[in-house]
């Protein structure tokens, strides 16, 4: 069993920054080799994949949509993952989740954008840029 524990969504303006947090607990530490990734879902929308990491040496994907603005990264010794956004657009205004799952979905050309791969999921934060 993991636990994922979103925060650090909010309200920015176009061109802002935020930096959200994934804390994990449970039987599985990030140390041992786990895919963290993050998914978004607008409203009205399918939950899509943004960016994904292997816990493990660190190797990341990134969703076209956000290359460039956001980066994922981790604390091993903190068990979190970090999703820093930056340059943000109103079209990025959704619910991010975090979700976990075994560490070969991260190495598949699209199986870390697939949400039915990951097993565990976060409660969600609402991150909301405005024009």
């Amino acid at each position: 069993q993991v636990q994922l524990v979103e925060s650090g969504g909010g309200s920015v303006q176009a061109g802002g920054t935020l930096r959200l947090s994934c804390a994990a607990s449970g039987s599985t530490g990030l140390g041992i080799g786990t895919c963290i990734g993050w998914f978004r879902q607008a409203l009205g929308k399918e939950r899509e994949g943004v960016t994904a990491i292997y816990t493990v040496d660190g190797q990341k994907n990134y969703a076209d949509s956000v290359k460039g603005r956001f980066t994922i990264s981790q604390d091993r010794a903190k068990n979190t993952v970090y999703l820093q956004m930056n340059s943000l657009k109103p079209e990025d205004t959704a619910t991010y989740y975090c979700a976990a799952a075994p560490p070969g979905v991260c190495f598949g050309a699209a199986s870390w954008l697939d949400k039915d791969a990951f097993h565990y999921w976060g409660q969600g934060t609402q991150v909301t840029v405005s024009s």
